[in-house]
């Protein structure tokens, strides 16, 4: 399966999720390549919190994030009024959620999420939405 349609398919695995937690929620498919503006991957809110999500995956390998694309996730969430969030997900893991301030910079500007650092230090999804009864997505 290629990186593209794994990621898709990661998007839209967050958006039912959310959906399922209760909140009204939208996936920009192909986000960065779809329009000349940088868009979020998912918008996401639910009454009372408005998020606006970069989603990355990855098979156990650090994920990274460029600047432009922190800055720009940034950028949009001010103007919309939304909550930028960077949520990581590790295969045989659930999503990890991070204010994009609270990840680890390198030397050259971008970002990474180790996933031990997901697993200790991110908010999980329960967290994320609210919902301390809830554990994991299997539970959705």
């Amino acid at each position: 399966m290629s990186a593209n349609r794994k990621g898709d398919r990661r998007e839209r695995e967050l958006v039912n999720a959310l959906d399922e937690a209760g909140f009204a929620v939208m996936r920009a498919p192909a986000s960065g390549s779809a329009t000349e503006r940088e868009l979020p991957d998912v918008l996401a809110g639910n009454g009372e919190r408005f998020y606006a999500i970069e989603a990355k995956s990855s098979a156990g390998d650090p994920i990274y994030l460029t600047g432009e694309e922190v800055e720009a996730l940034l950028f949009f969430s001010r103007n919309f009024g939304a909550k930028a969030r960077i949520a990581v997900r590790f295969d045989r893991e659930d999503w990890y959620f991070f204010h994009p301030g609270d990840l680890y910079t390198t030397d050259g500007g971008n970002y990474r999420v180790k996933k031990e650092t997901a697993l200790s230090d991110g908010t999980d999804f329960a967290e994320f939405v609210g919902d301390s009864e809830r554990t994991t997505l299997d539970d959705l």
